[in-house]
């Protein structure tokens, strides 16, 4: 891949994985603590409803379009291993990867699945809320945190030189 073509993929996975990023810190920091507040029934519908109207072409298209920008650098940081930013882009590539794609299906999507088929209404509902609050937060603070360290990463290998 020419200098100017990796460059080009550096800069994009920057915006995408700070976008990301930032969305999943909105939910930590505040969204989930707001719904938390609301009685069990009615933080269940909001997030039901949330987790329904997330599924668009926008953000499925920045989370794992930034994703496959991720794969490409990985791509370049192995065949290009010798370059200054290589171990940077290396570090983006997989603390979004894993930090943010992997933990999502693996951890956030089954929880969201389980609420979805929940009964707001029932004691299991308010049950599952608990822990769902407990569990589904933690593993979204991974997300934010590996989006940010991956942002971080790309970011510096913006600041080094590109092979001569």
């Amino acid at each position: 891949m020419s200098d100017r073509l990796i460059t080009g993929l550096i800069f994009l996975s920057t915006l995408g994985t700070g976008l990301v990023a930032g969305v999943f810190f909105a939910f930590s920091s505040f969204v989930m603590g707001a719904l938390a507040r609301l009685p069990a029934a009615q933080g269940i519908a909001a997030m039901q409803s949330i987790n329904i109207v997330v599924i668009t072409p926008l953000f499925l298209g920045t989370m794992f379009g930034t994703g496959l920008l991720c794969l490409a650098l990985l791509a370049a940081a192995v065949s290009g291993w010798e370059e200054p930013r290589s171990l940077w882009l290396l570090a983006g590539g997989l603390l979004y990867l894993i930090g943010t794609v992997v933990v999502t299906m693996v951890f956030n999507v089954p929880r969201n699945d389980a609420l979805a088929a929940a009964d707001p209404g029932s004691a299991e509902g308010a049950s599952l809320w608990l822990r769902y609050l407990r569990e589904w937060t933690l593993w979204n603070h991974v997300r934010a945190v590996t989006g940010l360290a991956a942002m971080a990463a790309f970011l510096l290998a913006l600041r080094l030189p590109a092979a001569e």
